[in-house]
């Protein structure tokens, strides 16, 4: 069974009806939809197993349900819930059981209430991961953009918090990496046909390397407020941020960004990458500009004016990204590029005075002049993260039809007439 759309709105569901602030770019949230596991796996397992599997996946549910509109007290439910769930469903997956296609499991985007539900193990396990990378990103952008509760004015986001923020990303990246390449390998290409687009290799090693990027983003603004931290440092981050942004853009060349979430993906990579790439231009002009010769200054200038081309560019890329469906805000300028939009213009203007003497004296050299930005080994790795330990309750489950009495039957039947 593949994807298709759900009745929009049904009873119980809520759409986001704020227009969500965005520091840290989530994709898509999606929530387990309620699933019947008791009737596939009734007979095969025992009815302790069964229970506690039914049991901890309604528990996540119910608690994914209003997500969007949660604190980090929620979202800290959420991931303790999933955590508890995963060992459980992680069972339905081993060879010996016999159980990986046996139960239908259904997902869905809380954006356009779509569904998608396919007899697969293997899907629940990378869902539940998914959903567990997505919520370290969400809680990484409540605690950038927090509230005090007066009239939307925004807070001073500490050092200690964006520390913080710098954890949920590496936890998330190592979320969507662990997914790629352990368990992507190990569902069916025909299973994956049926995948919808935000579960695609490419779409998932794309966001685990903007996590990566959005950590640079930080480290780099808190290098900017500190006195300690040498221009050369400020350079190489910025640049590392470059590669991290353009890289993530690569992973997506392979994969169907049509939909809505693929092409506000595209939007977000592209409004970023000319944000770093302003920020890595205007720091490798400081470093040239400190070199003797005219040739230093002339190339200085010419990464000042890129920058502040890049800078005018980007405002109208962020427009482009807010305006996409589903329809976004921006927090103000933060980080790194609180000051820059002052910054690059103004040095940009003094240089090109003090300096445009030597342009005219070469105009050739001046026009060929703009530099490559210089690259650097990338310095950070996804957060590694394994597998729990299959949960004990499926020690010597052997799968074969269990043997009930007439009176267990029976109260099983009374319990599924219950449920429905």
């Amino acid at each position: 069974m593949g994807c298709g759309a759900s009745v929009p709105n049904g009873k119980g569901r809520k759409r986001r009806s704020v227009v969500q602030e965005v520091a840290v770019f989530i994709p898509t949230i999606r929530v387990p939809v309620a699933t019947d596991v008791v009737q596939p796996l009734r007979g095969l397992v025992s009815k302790e197993l069964v229970d506690r599997l039914a049991t901890l996946r309604t528990n996540v549910v119910a608690l994914a349900e209003d997500i969007y509109h949660g604190d980090m007290s929620a979202v800290s439910e959420l991931q303790r819930a999933l955590e508890e769930y995963l060992p459980v469903v992680l069972g339905l997956t081993a060879k010996e059981s016999r159980l990986e296609a046996s139960v239908q499991f259904n997902w869905r985007t809380i954006d356009d209430d779509k569904d998608c539900c396919l007899a697969s193990a293997w899907y629940e396990v990378l869902s539940v991961v998914h959903m567990m990378a997505m919520l370290a990103l969400f809680e990484a952008n409540l605690k950038l953009i927090p509230r005090d509760g007066q009239n939307g004015i925004e807070k001073k986001v500490s050092e200690d918090s964006k520390k913080d923020v710098v954890d949920s990303l590496l936890r998330a990246s190592g979320c969507l990496d662990y997914s790629v390449h352990h368990i992507l390998v190990k569902i069916p290409a025909q299973t994956k046909k049926g995948f919808p687009s935000y579960l695609q290799e490419g779409m998932l090693e794309a966001i685990s390397i903007q996590s990566l990027a959005q950590c640079v983003e930080i480290q780099l603004g808190l290098a900017s407020d500190c006195e300690k931290a040498t221009l050369s440092v400020k350079r190489r981050l910025a640049c590392e941020q470059v590669s991290y942004f353009s890289k993530a853009h690569y992973c997506l060349s392979g994969c169907d960004t049509s939909d809505s979430y693929g092409k506000k993906l595209l939007l977000f990579l592209n409004w970023k990458c000319m944000d770093a790439k302003a920020v890595a231009y205007y720091y490798h002009a400081l470093v040239l500009d400190k070199g003797s010769e005219p040739t230093n200054h002339i190339s200085a200038v010419c990464c000042l004016s890129a920058a502040d081309d890049l800078l005018a560019e980007s405002k109208r890329a962020c427009l482009s990204f807010c305006l996409a469906n589903p329809i976004t805000r921006v927090p103000p300028p933060w980080g790194i590029m609180k000051n820059m939009h002052k910054k690059i213009p103004d040095v940009a203007y003094k240089k090109f005075q003090i300096y445009g003497h030597l342009f005219e004296q070469d105009k050739k050299s001046a026009l060929q002049s703009l530099p490559d930005l210089p690259e650097f080994p990338l310095s950070l790795r996804p957060e590694d993260y394994e597998f729990p330990g299959t949960d004990a309750i499926w020690e010597n489950v052997d799968c074969q039809p269990q043997i009930q009495s007439l009176k267990e039957h029976l109260e099983d039947d009374e319990e599924t007439e219950d449920s429905k």
